[in-house]
């Protein structure tokens, strides 16, 4: 099976998840036999992964007199971010006009060099992930005739916590409408495809998630003299409607009552950063929380290891694969209901997002009663290792298979 894949990003060209999961599901069909090209708007012809052929738009866009923006755009930065990326590469000083202008017209000139990488890359099937590569794969369909499959990693309902930008929710509807068969990665994201743009339900596929058992991981046994000192619990993330980060630190305030020897450590950014700081100030436990922006590499994996737990409180969770990650790294996790993760973590604490009583509660319980929480530690990195790239993998080849079959049968 040959596939033709179009992404916005892929490590290093990553900026969140997308990125991550886009690189592990190419690198799992890649093991059982899968040639996948993967088109993104910008790849250096430096960066090559092993198992994969990525083709960047931008170094096709002189060739067909298409002028596109040679940086990695994100939908889930927020406008001051956009500002920061764009102002680095041009000193352009609007952030709001960078956010909206950029991004957009980038989508679009992706979308037109579509038809012409399809046409030129030998393919049985189209691929594409998240509302920015939609029309890319619609127009490639076009060109070809080929079956497109259109995977949704996570809507702009979820994002905006209820409050979808037109353009951008329009994009999401438009794509998943066209697509012959479309994949979610849980089924509370299926459920809320369904709900939000009304789509056939026997259309809709689900994948979980699975993680690279290469994932680097560092000693087990890290800690530093903060983590030795405290008892440490992490977030770590976007800090934006959609994690939750208002509940986590209400939590936070109701964990300080009852445990003396805590520190909450709030590792990301976003958009939301300023009134999660405002709100430990307001509550009294500014010198509870220590905000350490944003981390990568192997300092992801040094912060897990240095917590006693991990807290995701996210308000609407289509997957949420750093809990995965959090469990390689010998971390507890606790995590809200709204969230595929919890359709398939069996050892982890879970509580709706809204019940930051229960939520402390369960983070007392378990910084304070070490039996429980060593029971947790050990079966949480155990289950973790059942995950691996290869299921995920062979679902999504026999959604592939199924979709080139429809296509002949038609």
């Amino acid at each position: 099976m040959k596939v033709l894949m179009f992404g916005w990003e892929f490590p290093p060209f990553k900026s969140g998840g997308l990125g991550t999961a886009c690189y592990d599901l190419t690198k799992g069909l890649s093991a059982i036999g899968t040639n996948v090209t993967f088109v993104m708007p910008h790849a250096s012809d430096k960066e090559q992964a092993e198992f994969v052929k990525l083709v960047g738009t931008s170094n096709l866009s002189k060739n067909i007199k298409i002028k596109s923006v040679n940086t990695v755009l994100t939908p889930y930065m927020t406008a001051d971010q956009y500002h920061d990326k764009i102002q680095s590469l041009n000193g352009t000083s609007n952030s709001k006009e960078v956010y909206g202008k950029n991004l957009y017209e980038e989508v679009e000139r992706f979308s037109l060099i579509a038809p012409h990488v399809a046409k030129e890359q030998d393919h049985d099937l189209i691929h594409v992930h998240d509302w920015m590569t939609y029309k890319a794969g619609i127009l490639a369909r076009e060109k070809t005739g080929k079956p497109l499959v259109a995977h949704i990693h996570a809507t702009e309902f979820d994002r905006t916590g209820g409050n979808p930008n037109p353009f951008i929710s329009h994009r999401e509807y438009e794509g998943l409408n066209a697509a012959d068969i479309v994949i979610a990665n849980s089924n509370y994201t299926k459920d809320n495809v369904i709900q939000a743009y009304d789509i056939d339900p026997e259309k809709i596929k689900v994948v979980h998630w699975g993680i690279d058992p290469e994932n680097p991981h560092y000693d087990l046994n890290y800690s530093s003299a903060l983590s030795d000192a405290d008892k440490l619990v992490l977030f770590l993330g976007r800090i934006t409607i959609q994690k939750g980060p208002e509940y986590f630190i209400e939590a936070a305030k109701k964990v300080t009552e009852h445990v003396d020897n805590v520190k909450f450590v709030v590792a990301g950014g976003g958009d939301m950063l300023p009134a999660m700081i405002d709100k430990a100030n307001e509550l009294g436990i500014g010198d509870k929380v220590i905000f350490s922006g944003w981390l990568k590499g192997a300092d992801v994996h040094k912060a897990f290891q240095m917590a006693d737990l991990y807290v995701m409180p996210s308000v609407s969770e289509p997957f949420g694969l750093v809990a995965l990650e959090s469990m390689k790294n010998n971390t507890p996790i606790l995590i809200s209901k709204q969230s595929g993760a919890s359709e398939v973590i069996k050892n982890a604490l879970k509580t709706n997002f809204w019940d930051v009583d229960e939520m402390a509660n369960k983070i007392v319980n378990t910084l304070k009663y070490d039996s429980l929480y060593q029971d947790l530690k050990e079966n949480s990195y155990k289950e973790a290792q059942k995950f691996n790239l290869i299921e995920p993998a062979r679902k999504t080849l026999d959604i592939y298979h199924e979709a080139v079959g429809g296509l002949k049968n038609g």
